[in-house]
C-alpha cells in the first residue's frame, strides 16, 4: 500500500471521532443508529481498527455525508455539484452544503396535495431558520398555528414540537438553515 493511501487511512479514525463528538452523539447511540458495536466504534476512532466499506457505509448513512467526507478523499477535479435529494414524510430536502458539522443548508420541497396534510409536530436536537421561496408554508410550532407566505422567514428551537406543511396543498418551496448545536442565524441590514 502507498505512503498516501496509508496517511488517508490514519485520518479517518480521528475524522470520525471529530465529527461524532461536532454532533454531540455517543458510542452508544452511534452504535443504536448504525449496529456497529461501541467498541468497534471505539477501535475504528482510536485507529486500532481499519476502515472499510462495511463500516463506513452506516456511519455515512447516520451522518448524512457523502462517503468521501468520511474518508477525506481528495477532490477528484470536477467542479459540478451533484446533489442527492434525501426524501423524508413524503418531502425531499436538497443539500446545498457539505461539510460535515455545523450550520447545514437544504432546499425543501413540499409536493402539491388534493388535500392538505395533517399536522404531526415532531422534535429533534437543533436550531432551525426557514425562508419561504415559494407556495404558502404552514409551520405549526407548539401551539401557533402560522402560515407564511414567499418572502417570510422564522427561526426557532427544534426541540419545540414543529410541523412543517402546506398551507393550501400546492407545492412550497423553501431554503432551511438548520445546526444541531443550536446555533441561530440572524440577517441584518449592512450600516453605514
Amino acid at each position: 500500500m502507498s505512503e498516501e493511501i496509508e496517511d488517508v487511512l490514519d485520518a479517518v479514525g480521528p475524522r470520525l471521532r471529530a465529527l461524532r463528538r461536532r454532533r454531540g452523539i455517543t458510542l452508544a447511540g452511534l452504535a443504536a443508529e448504525t449496529g456497529i458495536s461501541e467498541s468497534t466504534l471505539s477501535r475504528l476512532e482510536s485507529g486500532r481498527r481499519r476502515a472499510n466499506l462495511g463500516l463506513l457505509l452506516p456511519l455515512a448513512r447516520a451522518y448524512d455525508v457523502p462517503l468521501d467526507a468520511l474518508v477525506g478523499a481528495p477532490r477528484t477535479g470536477d467542479p459540478r455539484i451533484h446533489l442527492r435529494p434525501i426524501r423524508r414524510h413524503g418531502m425531499a430536502f436538497i443539500p446545498l452544503t457539505r461539510r460535515p458539522g455545523g450550520v447545514q443548508a437544504y432546499k425543501m420541497l413540499i409536493p402539491a396535495r388534493e388535500a392538505p396534510a395533517e399536522p404531526d409536530p415532531r422534535t429533534h436536537t437543533g436550531y432551525e431558520w426557514l425562508y419561504v421561496l415559494n407556495g404558502r408554508l404552514r409551520l405549526v410550532l407548539g401551539e401557533q398555528d402560522l402560515t407564511l407566505p414567499p418572502g417570510e422567514a422564522a427561526e426557532f428551537d427544534t426541540r419545540l414540537p414543529h410541523w412543517l406543511g402546506s398551507a393550501d396543498g400546492r407545492a412550497v418551496e423553501l431554503l432551511i438553515l438548520f445546526g444541531m448545536e443550536g446555533e441561530r442565524v440572524h440577517v441584518r441590514p449592512r450600516t453605514g
